[in-house]
């Protein structure tokens, strides 16, 4: 349903046990002008705030938040050495497009790149070379290891998360794995998640850190979805985050989806203002 009440569940059974109640709260005011999801976990009190429910559970492409297992994959394989291993950019084989003289962040595409700044970036050829280079059965042997969304890289090595029919995740799996990630629970070596922790890193001030992915790409009704996913430390908490919007183009949700999130997490008390 469209612009549904946020709703916080008095109990619900997700992967860990059984939720404590919270007080219920409205972010509808968030997404008048939008379509779109937020799921938040709170670690330390153990519970979940959602706007949209029902879309928070329904499957999506993750676009570019498959940067985050994507890099732990390379790492892992050993694709990739450290967050300053370097890729050299193929101009043929992966030639400017119109828009990346521009538009942010294409604009910064055209040049080699090391995995710390591919991430910064969201530079997609970086990410396409990689998983090729990984191969097709040891992306899937991984994808399945990490419990990731439907585990579905069928459409092809590089472009499986990116394409409407293959790899597919939820805002409340996003949430799942980036706790696991948080909490050093997957299953791969706290090398790669510690090197991965540090290139999310988006913003950290003497009052919080903030981490996290944004992705974006065409829903299939021709519209724009953007994600934002990530956690904020503060005061010896974490609070997990997955937020989705809409959008009729890339750039109606390139900024909102980040200042929607940031809006919403000062609103509940968790971001400084």
């Amino acid at each position: 349903m469209k612009h549904t009440r946020l709703l916080f569940l008095s109990s619900m059974l997700v992967m860990s046990g059984m939720l404590t109640a919270v007080h219920a709260q409205d972010l509808n005011r968030f997404f008048r002008n939008t379509d779109g999801a937020f799921v938040l976990y709170d670690l330390k009190n153990n519970r979940y705030v959602r706007h949209n429910a029902a879309r928070c559970r329904q499957r999506f492409n993750p676009f570019s938040t498959f940067k985050i297992p994507n890099s732990l994959i390379g790492l892992e394989t050993g694709v990739i050495k450290d967050a300053n291993f370097i890729i050299r950019w193929d101009r043929q084989k992966y030639p400017p497009q119109d828009n990346w003289s521009t538009t942010a962040p294409f604009k910064y595409w055209g040049q080699d790149h090391t995995l710390r700044s591919a991430m910064k970036y969201s530079v997609l050829w970086y990410y396409r070379e990689l998983a090729t280079r990984v191969g097709a059965p040891e992306m899937m042997r991984y994808v399945a290891k990490l419990r990731y969304g439907n585990q579905d890289i069928s459409s092809g090595i590089g472009e499986f998360w990116l394409s409407g029919r293959s790899l597919k995740i939820s805002a409340d799996e996003q949430i799942e794995f980036l706790k696991a990630l948080y909490k050093e629970e997957l299953p791969v070596s706290k090398r790669s998640i510690g090197i991965v922790k540090e290139i999310i890193t988006l913003e950290q001030t003497s009052a919080y850190k903030l981490s996290g992915k944004t992705g974006g790409g065409s829903l299939a009704e021709g519209k724009a979805m953007g994600w934002f996913v990530g956690y904020l430390e503060r005061e010896g908490n974490v609070y997990f985050f997955a937020t989705q919007v809409d959008g009729p183009n890339y750039l109606a949700i390139r900024d909102k989806r980040i200042d929607l999130t940031k809006q919403i997490l000062t609103e509940l008390g968790y971001l400084p203002k």
